[in-house]
């Protein structure tokens, strides 16, 4: 489900532009290093970072208090239809250091090892979430794992139970796997005290920096550096992602075969301001949950709605209300399409923000639909008040069993018990994030060209779910689009039914499961 995206920000999130000063990234129980690594400054695009010389590793007793349990490796089998796959899972954390060699952060990881493989051509793949502020539970348990936690239907529910079962869809056939908590998700936690810790670490260049240095010092640990790599990332993980593997190429040695993003959010440009392309983008998902409500629907039942949304649409949008005819046009057109009430949707110039379509949808019985999935309608708890009182529907029900089902795989059947709490979605995170105070928000568009240009054999997959509202897939494949041949050429883009975590629907998780297998096995 979710990497999860909380809120879309105003004018203000832009690319940061500060130096970040991350260091060399090494294992809890690893000696003393005999020198650290600095990350890049932030922004910088290519060369090496100076590395500090004659650094130490802080005092034991100073990180000791803080430290995260020894890495814990336990062999499983799991029996799955036509198969069993036995495997090594290892429940763990990589110390992140700072450029004078003092400890910043435990970063937790779970990795799942095939047995007998031949580990120099074996592909492993590296899967992060997004929020900020997600845990890579959602990817875990949700769609590539070896035990996922039913995602839907009567499961949708604080208290549905919190048990895993064995997955069917797991990608564990075809490649290992590495989930990645950034700091304060999950079990990883901040080491050292003080702002600049935290600063180092809650910003979009700095974030991209830790985690690619993670997953540098896993392959050295784990003798996987000649492994073919991949790297898979959700929601805000459209943003991390490029810029992770771009961060690979250039400072780290590292090569990516292939890039998989998953309802991913590339470009804060049209989700912010007065942007008109954040009402181009939000159209189709929004006939996508009116038509469903009717009965199943796929992209291709959408083309008509797509053609209306980047020709007509745009052209009445650009108008605006200087055009009164062009404006009740669109706003007229927008309420035949949705089933939004015409005197409203004129009154707002067929302009739906995400949080209007959610509470005026179905608002005549009193419900909200889910910003992360459209489809689905809950209660709004102020159904009178004049303002918008409501959370997520098909988000805010998961947390509990997912964070249950993460602590008890955790502990019970990888033996790896953290004190502390597990932090599958934290609020902290994103209320504290760094985005810049310049003039360009983030965007990874420009990354993903370039680790394109960079390597001719590089593969990218994005997939989208069509009931999506957090991160809608009209907006990703407008800025697809944008790209030169070369690069899209290189780039498949694919859409199911369902919402951000498409694939907690069965057709839907089994058919992405499918076109990951291609990239990797290509």
């Amino acid at each position: 489900m979710l990497t999860i995206w909380s809120t879309l920000r105003g004018t203000g999130l832009v690319l940061a532009v500060s130096a970040v000063a991350l260091a060399s990234v090494v294992r809890a129980d690893d000696p003393p290093q005999p020198r650290s690594e600095a990350a890049a400054t932030a922004g910088q695009k290519g060369g090496r970072a100076g590395n500090a010389q004659g650094a130490t590793q802080a005092s034991p007793s100073a990180a000791e208090p803080h430290r995260l349990p020894p890495d814990a490796t336990t062999k499983q089998t799991l029996d799955l239809p036509g198969r069993t796959l036995n495997f090594a899972a290892t429940a763990g954390s990589i110390r992140v250091f700072d450029g004078k060699g003092e400890p910043l952060a435990d970063i937790a990881y779970t990795s799942y090892q095939l047995d007998g493989a031949d580990r120099a051509t074996r592909p492993v793949t590296f899967l992060f979430n997004g929020g900020p502020g997600a845990s890579s539970a959602w990817l875990q348990f949700g769609a590539a794992g070896p035990w996922r936690l039913p995602l839907d239907g009567d499961a949708l529910s604080p208290s549905a139970s919190p048990e895993v079962k064995p997955n069917a869809e797991t990608w564990l056939d075809f490649t290992d796997l590495v989930f990645i908590d950034p700091v304060s998700t999950g079990y990883s936690r901040f080491v050292a005290s003080g702002e600049d810790a935290r600063k180092s670490f809650y910003s979009v260049d700095g974030d991209v920096n830790a985690i690619a240095l993670v997953i540098r010092r896993w392959l050295e640990k784990h003798d996987r550096l000649t492994s073919p790599k991949y790297v898979a990332g959700e929601s805000y993980g459209g943003i991390r992602g490029p810029k992770v593997v771009r961060q690979l190429q250039l400072q780290h040695g590292v090569g990516v075969r292939g890039l998989i993003l998953v309802s991913p959010l590339l470009d804060f440009r049209e989700f912010t301001g007065t942007s008109l392309l954040q009402y181009v983008a939000t159209l189709p998902s929004y006939v996508a949950v009116a038509r469903e409500v009717k009965g199943p629907v796929k992209r291709a039942d959408l083309a008509d709605v797509e053609a209306y949304a980047r020709g007509e649409f745009l052209a009445d949008l650009v108008k605006g209300a200087a055009d009164e005819e062009a404006t009740n046009r669109l706003a007229d057109k927008v309420a035949e399409l949705t089933g939004i009430d015409q005197a409203l949707s004129r009154r707002l110039a067929g302009r739906f923000d995400v949080g209007e379509f959610r509470r005026e949808f179905d608002r005549k019985n009193g419900k909200v639909t889910g910003r992360y999935d459209g489809s689905v309608r809950g209660f709004d708890p102020y159904p009178d008040s004049s303002s918008s009182r409501f959370g997520d529907p098909s988000g805010d029900a998961l947390q509990a069993p997912l964070t249950s089902a993460a602590v008890d795989v955790l502990s019970r059947k990888l033996n790896w018990k953290p004190d502390g709490s597990y932090e599958v979605l934290n609020g902290t995170v994103e209320g504290h994030w760094d985005f810049g105070r310049g003039i360009n928000p983030p965007q990874s568009v420009s990354e993903l060209r370039q680790i394109l240009a960079t390597d001719a054999k590089l593969n990218v997959l994005v997939a989208h779910g069509l009931f999506d509202l957090a991160t809608p897939y009209f907006g990703t494949k407008r800025a697809l689009d944008q790209m030169p041949a070369f690069a899209t050429q290189r780039v498949k883009f694919v859409v199911y039914p369902g919402g951000h975590m498409f694939y907690s629907q069965g057709g839907s998780r089994q058919a992405f499961r499918s076109e990951v297998e291609a990239l990797i096995r290509e």
